[in-house]
């Protein structure tokens, strides 16, 4: 264990708190057993690393280990826990915990085994708890942690902390909001380099050629690695998800033809839809349905986006505009929590504030939302909106 010691001691070393994602104050780290989810890149990680140096500050009582260490060649998570745990360890932080074929089982017995100590661990956006060998889903809390918002992007890069504002208060002193925010920052300008590299966190220290080629190093490794740890996958399945993510790149919003696309690719319509949904938990792919529509998983969705504007990117030659508007809209509005789904008229509907969102350019017309009680545009390329047309940037900050 000494050797795990070391590599927690060398990794502290360069962590602060300059800078801390906004869930970092939000998640109960008091839960004796808490997950947290997130595609690679977006800070879980640091954020474990912050939690142990600032918080728990007594390393003699507690751990952080990643299985991506050699050490866990020969030992399992099991025997270290146990020997931790003798030791007086209080709290085990497990980084990548997907990298086990039996993760399942290891967290239900390390769990079920020590009740005084606290687990905590990070995983693949495409993890899923329920379909573990073990039921996990009475026992952990987990938490998603999307990539940054364009607020936390603003605190990040230039220091400039500006409050979370939620969809109604935008909607209803957007004009104030925008004033005091273009006091301050050249919001449009900032939100342009946003759109590209401004999404994970490490896109702000390296220059643009090389934060995409870094990105489509993560994207490879949870192609070929997480996906098929977590469903079983072959080299050859993942073959297929790559054809398949290449047609969907081709022409986002994507509306698919299952049986077009599982004709194109040789493989049966359940099929698709199952790496359909793989991408999805993943999170690389994000989904807009119809209201009232069921989330069965073999069902198609209605439209298709990429995760997010970083991501398209790399996988796009050509980006829409629009289509780029959109997928940042759909991205801030899910990770605020928010139900989004697609309406007969506009672009997207929230359901908990019973809002009608239209997206476009500056030059935007309020005439495909006409007769809607409770519909805003929201329109890029302005700093400071008027009436019922907000800037489209203030979407970033509602968390």
């Amino acid at each position: 264990m000494e050797e795990l010691i070391q590599y927690q001691s060398n990794l502290l070393k360069s962590i602060n708190k300059d800078f801390t994602r906004y869930a970092y104050s939000k998640l109960p780290w008091q839960s004796r057993f808490l997950g947290i989810k997130g595609f690679r890149g977006v800070g879980k990680t640091t954020m474990l690393l912050q939690y142990l140096k600032y918080e728990l500050k007594d390393l003699s009582e507690h751990l952080y280990v990643t299985l991506d260490h050699p050490y866990f060649y020969q030992h399992s998570l099991y025997e270290l826990a146990e020997q931790f745990y003798q030791l007086g360890g209080k709290t085990l932080l497990v980084d990548e915990v997907h990298k086990l074929s039996d993760w399942s089982r290891e967290l239900k017995i390390v769990y079920d085994g020590y009740p005084d100590l606290q687990l905590i661990f990070t995983s693949s956006s495409a993890l899923d708890i329920l379909k573990g060998e073990s039921d996990l889903s009475r026992r952990v809390l987990t938490y998603e942690l999307g990539g940054l918002s364009f607020r936390e992007y603003i605190s990040f890069v230039h220091g400039i902390d500006f409050p979370v504002y939620s969809l109604s208060e935008i909607t209803e002193n957007h004009l104030q909001i925008a004033t005091e925010i273009a006091a301050q920052v050249r919001p449009i300008a900032l939100f342009k380099n946003y759109l590209q590299t401004g999404y994970y966190p490490y896109g702000q220290a390296e220059a643009k050629e090389f934060f995409q080629k870094r990105l489509l190093q993560a994207l490879e490794v949870v192609l070929q690695s997480d996906i098929n740890y977590i469903y079983g996958y072959t080299s050859e399945n993942t073959a297929k998800i790559k054809k398949l993510l290449g047609v969907i790149s081709e022409s986002p919003p994507f509306t698919i033809n299952i049986a077009a696309v599982a004709d194109k690719l040789s493989i049966g319509r359940s099929t698709v839809s199952n790496y359909l949904y793989a991408l999805h938990d993943a999170g690389i792919l994000r989904f807009l349905n119809r209201k009232g529509k069921g989330v069965a998983r073999l069902q198609k969705p209605d439209k298709i986006y990429l995760d997010n504007t970083n991501l398209s990117l790399v996988l796009q030659s050509n980006i829409d505009k629009g289509t780029q508007r959109e997928t940042f809209a759909l991205n801030q509005l899910q990770h605020a929590g928010h139900s989004s789904t697609l309406p007969t008229k506009g672009d997207i509907f929230v359901e908990e504030n019973n809002l009608t969102i239209e997206i476009g350019g500056k030059n935007k017309t309020a005439q495909q939302i006409q007769n809607l009680s409770n519909a805003y545009i929201f329109a890029d390329d302005i700093e400071i909106g008027f009436g019922q047309k907000i800037p489209l940037y203030l979407l970033g900050f509602l968390y």
